[in-house]
């Protein structure tokens, strides 16, 4: 499918946000001209296949702000994205028309004590409350920059393009990485029935190290499940202990065997058990 197809969308981001979100709408059929400064974006350089990654298939257009005129496709895009920090956007002086989609990528949004600050996808999580449970140890993918800006980016996005559809009018559209990081985890803030349940604090949800250092996912929370668990590792005596913290019993007995060897055992048998992949693995099983 490529509901996008016939729109133009101008990516002025740098870095992982704003290309991400981009990506995204050029995977649904949307034509990408990605605006870049003369020196590039410091992906390109810094990790050239993440930069491939990225931006393949789309233009990519040299713009040197301080000396030339915006290029035309600014104002010929249904959609702009920018991650300046807030006020750089407004003081390029670009006209866009009223039909066009302005969507700014931010780190605090507009507003606050921190809206001018620097920062990254771990600031923003640690201000969003998002990384009490797991510090000092740090998460393994950017849930800020990926989900709270990029994704929501283009939420945001696709609802200001079916909105344009009824009005003729486009938007101007505020992503907060922070503030959309904190929206994934407010839900919590009243607390939860297990305390730390989604960091080790249930046995039944818990990552179980294998005998050839590997690991296992165990997400048994119900006790449909977790009984099914129990009973393939011919453990009745922990039915009954799904919500203890993590299990000594278990650890050693996942410790005894491998990775396959548990799969073979466990996984397909409605007992929520799956493996830890690593990147190529999961390419593989993903294609």
């Amino acid at each position: 499918m490529h509901p996008l197809e016939g729109l133009t969308v101008a990516d002025l981001t740098r870095y992982l946000p704003g290309p991400f979100a981009s990506r995204e709408l050029l995977r649904l059929g949307a034509r990408v001209v990605k605006i870049e400064p003369p020196e590039g974006d410091p992906v390109a350089t810094t990790n050239p296949a993440a930069y491939r990654a990225l931006n393949d298939g789309k233009e990519i257009v040299s713009w040197d702000a301080r000396a030339e005129p915006p290029p035309a496709v600014l104002t010929e895009a249904d959609v702009v994205l920018e991650g300046f920090r807030p006020g750089v956007w407004d003081r390029l002086g670009v006209q866009l028309p009223e039909t066009t989609i302005l969507c700014s990528i931010t780190g605090f949004g507009v507003g606050g004590p921190h809206v001018l600050d620097a920062g990254h996808d771990l600031n923003y999580l640690g201000y969003a409350g998002a990384l009490e449970d797991t510090a000092p140890a740090l998460p393994p993918v950017q849930i800020a920059d990926l989900g709270a800006g990029a994704q929501a980016a283009v939420i945001d996005v696709l609802v200001a393009l079916l909105e344009r559809t009824r009005t003729g009018r486009g938007a101007r559209l505020v992503v907060s990485m922070t503030h959309g990081s904190h929206r994934f985890v407010a839900h919590r803030l009243h607390g939860e029935p297990v305390p730390r349940l989604l960091t080790g604090g249930a046995a039944c949800y818990c990552i179980y190290e294998t005998s050839d250092r590997r690991h296992l996912t165990v997400a048994a929370l119900e006790p449909k499940f977790w009984r099914n668990l129990c009973d393939l590792l011919d453990r009745p005596d922990l039915i009954d202990r799904a919500f203890d913290a993590r299990l000594s019993e278990l650890e050693e007995l996942f410790r005894s065997r491998t990775l396959q060897d548990w799969l073979d055992l466990l996984e397909g048998k409605d007992t929520c058990v799956g493996p830890v992949l690593t990147l190529a693995e999961a390419a593989a099983e993903l294609a």
